[in-house]
């Protein structure tokens, strides 16, 4: 994983064809591996985790505060001893913004965390204030010291946490401090992705009773202890999109198969609105086109609304839509950065504030264009995939955070791809 390619050269104008396995969620197995923080000697033994960057420098961060990780192929067991760090390293937390999930975990199992505020993909202010407000309203004491987060606390105590926005990040974070809390939490305007369900599962297979998970209110009753588990990791709802639109912006046709259509239905309504056919059969979806798609407006939500990670992805598609296409990201304030880039391969898109105004283009031309976070890293990708001529796309240790074996699918699709570095 540490030796993977910073450029990829594609060669584009390829139709796409062919049938990708969708991988296990990047955004699900994070949250569910500091989970694991919650037992006491015990062992959580997982099925479907994806070999990335960031399940890497999750599976480092465990490992500093105490515990010991095996991860072969997909499957992964995780041991907790007694005691445990709650010391957080800051050059891994550093790495990615999902290093705050172990906070929650922490204070709830140990009693305090030290946690140097997190880093990741440039998207705009995504504060941990939901996070320690709803802890403090469990019980724990909060300081800003230094650039970290010192969180303190004997036993939490259950509480009615209404979030101001329905945060995925915070909701994980508070229903894992919860499991552990004496009483009942309820956590309310609460997030609803699939990837919250999957946390959900996973703790009522080590004993917290929890309910409401994939609704607004979230109530879990606290335990005094959790109990070793084996579970399963969904697959990526994202993955399966970025390739469904490659098939889709190349003219061609992809499928992705051991995916559920449901925990990807705003995406699928605009890609027929925008003139692509979907087709569903099983756990089998295929995208297809045979021509320009037609220009349509999104709303990026929170689930089950339009997905801000598959924004950049749908942007790259609508740069070749016959007519005019608005994206509006009211998600992540700064999720628009990409389109500079977009521009050198003759994007024709204008900005204002975070509305994007997209007029189709009949042809993109190649050029070298650099990735500024990992999903705009894979929309550029497939920019280049549609784009007439070699491009180059730099900056690519951003993909390798979300995408495993990202080369060999395409490839196995029909992409004409080399890479260095």
């Amino acid at each position: 994983m540490d030796t993977m390619p910073e450029k990829m050269i594609i060669r584009g104008g390829t139709k796409l064809h062919g049938t990708v396995d969708v991988q296990g969620s990047k955004n699900a197995a994070l949250p569910v591996m500091a989970a694991s923080i919650l037992l006491k000697d015990g062992t959580l033994s997982l099925e479907g985790v994806p070999d990335l960057h960031d399940i890497r420098t999750m599976c480092d961060l465990l490992s500093d505060l105490g515990a010991s990780v095996v991860f072969n192929g997909h499957s992964m067991k995780i041991d907790v001893p007694d005691k445990l760090k709650t010391d957080t390293p800051v050059e891994l937390v550093r790495k990615m913004r999902a290093s705050s999930l172990v906070l929650g975990p922490l204070v709830a199992r140990c009693g305090r965390a030290h946690l140097p505020l997190p880093g990741g993909c440039v998207l705009g202010s995504r504060p941990l204030d939901f996070h320690l407000k709803g802890l403090a309203k469990m019980g724990a004491d909060i300081e800003l010291r230094s650039g970290a987060v010192e969180a303190a606390a004997g036993r939490l105590k259950g509480a009615t946490i209404t979030l101001d926005y329905p945060s995925v990040g915070a909701t994980e974070n508070l229903m894992m401090a919860a499991a552990l809390a004496e009483g009942t939490t309820f956590i309310e305007n609460a997030a609803k992705e699939p990837e919250i369900v999957n946390l959900a599962e996973i703790l009522r297979l080590m004993g917290s009773p929890v309910r409401g998970d994939g609704t607004e209110t979230i109530r879990i009753s606290g335990v005094p202890s959790l109990h070793s588990a084996t579970g399963e990791i969904i697959p990526d709802r994202i993955e399966a999109a970025t390739y469904l639109i490659a098939g889709v912006i190349t003219r061609g046709a992809v499928t992705v198969k051991g995916i559920s259509a449901g925990f990807m239905e705003a995406i699928l309504n605009k890609l027929e609105e925008a003139g692509a056919a979907i087709d569903i059969f099983g756990d089998e979806i295929t995208a297809k086109s045979d021509g320009p798609l037609k220009g349509i407006t999104v709303k990026t939500l929170p689930y089950p609304g339009f997905p801000t990670d598959v924004q950049p992805q749908m942007m790259a598609a609508l740069t070749l839509a016959s007519g005019t296409s608005v994206i509006h990201e009211s998600v992540f304030d700064s999720r628009l950065l990409h389109i500079n880039e977009f521009k050198k391969m003759g994007a024709k898109i204008e900005v204002q504030d975070n509305v994007a105004i997209i007029t189709g283009v009949p042809a993109l031309a190649g050029a070298e264009v650099c990735s500024s976070n990992l999903r705009a890293g894979a929309a550029l990708i497939l920019l280049a995939l549609a784009a007439d001529g070699e491009s180059t796309v730099c900056d690519l240790h951003h993909v390798w955070r979300g995408y495993e074996g990202l080369i060999e699918k395409l490839r196995s699709l029909g992409a004409e791809i080399s890479y260095q570095g």
